[in-house]
């Protein structure tokens, strides 16, 4: 099937991961429905040249804000081929002053949305019986420093919410699968660490290829993995 068929839902477009795939899958001729929490983030994407077909304001901790995203999208153009869910959030904090505000908010952040957009977008996928969905963990998922333990337990979270879905999927030829970047070489990531070695992070372009190969036919034999994108060594 050729891509320019292909209907993909990118949440978080505006930030710098969605920025980034959403102008990759716009070019290779996706019909492209951009989401973000505020409607004023969107201005980016859609003063952007690449061409978008829908924006769509939602906060997608919220299960019927997801499901309106996705019902909106299935509504206009009658199909949904993939979704790509760079939602998350990041923090850190000493284990001894992590309280149950930080671990919720991270769990709210990169599991909730995550398993929302999916829950909502597979209802409309098994009809077609065919779809790929993709989340972003983080390298911390696989081994926690120090400071990260509730953002490396939510990633970790999203992973194994990945391989779950992607078996109880399987039959219905429905993809799922997780990125795993290191730290993605953004304005706010040099300002945060302006003495790091920037040239070995991995940048939001490259991520977005991998999405576009996991969105794409020729990945119909991956589901249920943890891609580690770790960048230049």
């Amino acid at each position: 099937m050729s891509e320019s068929d292909f209907v993909t839902i990118v949440t978080g477009g505006s930030g710098n991961l969605g920025r980034a795939t959403v102008a990759l899958l716009a070019a290779r001729g996706h019909r492209v429905v951009a989401v973000d929490r505020a409607a004023w983030t969107l201005d980016a994407v859609r003063d952007a040249p690449e061409r978008h077909e829908a924006l769509v304001e939602a906060d997608l901790a919220d299960p019927d804000a997801a499901e309106r995203v996705v019902a909106k999208a299935f509504s206009r153009f009658g199909r949904l081929d993939g979704v790509v869910n760079t939602v998350g959030g990041f923090a850190m904090a000493p284990i001894a002053e992590s309280g149950p505000e930080l671990w919720e908010q991270m769990f709210r952040l990169n599991v909730i949305t995550t398993v929302n957009v999916f829950r909502a977008a597979i209802a409309r996928m098994r009809g077609a019986g065919r779809g790929s969905l993709i989340a972003i963990a983080a390298a911390p998922a696989l081994r926690a420093p120090a400071g990260m333990a509730a953002y490396a337990a939510a990633k970790s979270g999203v992973i194994r919410m990945v391989e779950s879905f992607a078996e109880e999927l399987k039959p219905e030829h429905i993809r799922v699968n997780a990125i795993l970047p290191s730290i993605i070489d953004t304005p706010q990531n040099r300002a945060a660490m302006p003495d790091a070695d920037h040239s070995r992070w991995v940048r939001p372009e490259q991520l977005a290829d991998v999405i576009a190969f996991l969105i794409s036919d020729a990945s119909s034999a991956v589901t249920g993995a943890s891609i580690g994108v770790p960048g230049a060594t």
